[in-house]
């Protein structure tokens, strides 16, 4: 089975995954890495209004087959009905 490594940026910190996991396949590694998304803006509200959570799973060559992100953006005030964008 292929090792994927998932790196993680907080907006803060980079933390690189040095140990990886042993998945069936990419797609099962997208899931996994959709997964730790909310936990990590979860544990790290931002300081800011605006933060980006970023997952990028490597391969065994170290190289960056898949970067999932997650924005987090905090209104406050007067909001309109608008969709962030």
């Amino acid at each position: 089975m292929p090792r994927f490594f998932f790196d993680t940026y907080d907006g803060d910190k980079l933390i690189p995954d040095d140990v990886g996991l042993e998945l069936e396949s990419l797609e099962v590694a997208k899931a996994e890495a959709q997964k730790c998304l909310p936990e990590m803006a979860k544990d790290a509200l931002p300081d800011d209004n605006h933060r980006t959570f970023v997952v990028n799973v490597r391969d065994e060559a170290g190289k960056v087959i898949l970067r999932m992100a997650l924005s987090l953006v905090i209104e406050e005030g007067a909001v309109d009905d608008q969709p962030v964008e």
